[in-house]
């Protein structure tokens, strides 16, 4: 019997020569990894019961990307903290506010998160990390236990396979896949349970690059999936050979590994996709919610905000202005991106256009800690989720579409199909060669 790719992090992890789903191992991360938003929880928690150090500091990478602009005294404190948290508890891996971007996105662009690794993490979009070959696992509050003791129990998930077939049709991107997987497990068309299970892709791959990979590895999230795993092709080890930072092993299902269940999606049949609001589940075509105003946009956030993403949101923007009564948010996912923006012209493309560039982190997508709406309000974004308050009063509605739709929605002031836009060419190619 074969072994899944995460039964085989997994056991390399656990010292053992094989484990499969359901076993309980105590894997030793790779790597552990801490979101501005509950160090002071967990060293709270630590405090209490004397631990003043971390077992593991020279693993550890604290990253602060939910608060980056500080808008009240309470962030600004929180900020002082976590700065004097990192120093007694010596981690040399902290990226504060400027200093790295995202922590689901830059640490894959640095070669930090590479094929093979495993990670803990105390955020639910570690699921990310499975864009390299990588796994990471959200311990939620029980990062304060990883902190002091170096690991915690782990079951090993299931693994379920989606089969991708053919290719994208012009104006359909990557995320949209997700949002039309959701739609069918909402839907119920297939028997599938993807609650603590790791969704491993396969078929028809080699086109998505990193960027895409990424966005692959959102929405699967949002529908309680512990894990997602896309097996790296040549162009992305090549990629992590170029920026590792550390030695690595990529990792692959044997043909004879045990899934859960097996499903397909003909890549042909999708159409731009929306998520009406309160779920990533009410995903429709993007005619069915066409025309819709809005009032508040936002590219960006985990599930979007790769440089690849920005670049194709440019491709739509370059040379139309955003419709009055629109405001427009770009939050790029790292420093890096932010830094090859301005270099490669397209932050013109996003100030001319009429949009508001903020810093590389969570953005809005932080519960609109920057970039809220009003009441009554409607925003298209490519935010993870859309949840009734996630960007402020819960009467706002909250729609989601590709970096490529939410574009196109904000200059014409309604949802509307990319489709109907012509891209500029130049552009659309900057973007698929984001990171050969």
């Amino acid at each position: 019997m074969g072994y899944t790719a995460i039964e085989k992090v997994m056991a390399r992890t656990s010292g053992q020569a094989g484990v499969v789903a359901g076993d309980l191992v105590y894997p030793e991360p790779d790597m552990v990894m801490i979101h501005d938003g509950l160090v002071r929880e967990a060293k709270g928690e630590l405090d209490r019961i004397g631990i003043g150090r971390v077992a593991a500091p020279e693993k550890v990478m604290m990253v602060s990307d939910h608060d980056v602009v500080y808008g009240s005294a309470r962030a600004a404190e929180r900020g002082a903290f976590n700065r004097a948290a990192a120093r007694q508890w010596q981690i040399a891996n902290f990226y504060d506010a400027g200093r790295g971007g995202h922590g689901h996105i830059f640490p894959m662009e640095q070669g930090k998160v590479l094929p093979g690794m495993f990670y803990f993490d105390n955020d639910t979009h570690a699921t990310n990390a499975g864009a390299v070959g990588a796994f990471g696992l959200r311990v939620g509050n029980e990062i304060s236990r990883v902190l002091a003791t170096g690991t915690t129990w782990v079951e090993v998930p299931k693994t379920v396979r989606l089969e991708l077939r053919g290719r994208l049709g012009d104006g359909v991107h990557a995320r949209d896949i997700g949002f039309y997987l959701a739609r069918i497990v909402k839907a119920g068309l297939w028997d599938v349970d993807l609650d603590y299970r790791v969704l491993e892709y396969a078929g028809d791959l080699d086109a998505f690059g990193l960027g895409a990979r990424v966005a692959l590895c959102s929405t699967p999230t949002e529908m309680r999936a512990g894990g997602v795993f896309v097996p790296p092709s040549a162009a992305v080890l090549a990629y992590c050979r170029k920026h590792a930072q550390r030695p690595f092993d990529p990792v692959y299902s044997d043909d004879d590994a045990v899934f859960e269940s097996r499903h397909s999606i003909a890549l042909g049949d999708i159409a731009p996709q929306v998520c009406l609001p309160g779920n990533v589940g009410n995903a429709v075509d993007v005619g069915s919610a066409a025309g819709t105003p809005v009032s508040h946009a936002f590219i960006g956030s985990c599930g979007s905000g790769m440089y690849d993403d920005l670049a194709a949101a440019a491709s739509v923007l370059k040379g139309r202005r955003i419709a009055d009564g629109v405001r427009l948010f770009i939050v790029p996912g790292s420093e890096a991106s932010m830094r090859r923006l301005l270099g490669d012209g397209l932050m013109q493309v996003f100030l001319d256009a009429g949009a508001m560039l903020l810093p590389a982190g969570c953005g809005p997508c932080n519960d609109a800690v920057v970039g809220p709406v009003a009441a009554g309000e409607v925003s298209i974004s490519t935010a993870t989720n859309n949840n009734a308050g996630r960007f402020g009063p819960t009467s706002a509605r909250l729609f989601l579409g590709s970096p490529l739709t939410v574009a196109a929605s904000a200059v014409t002031g309604c949802i509307t199909d990319p489709r109907e836009m012509t891209a500029d060419t130049p552009l659309t190619r900057l973007a698929e060669a984001a990171y050969a």
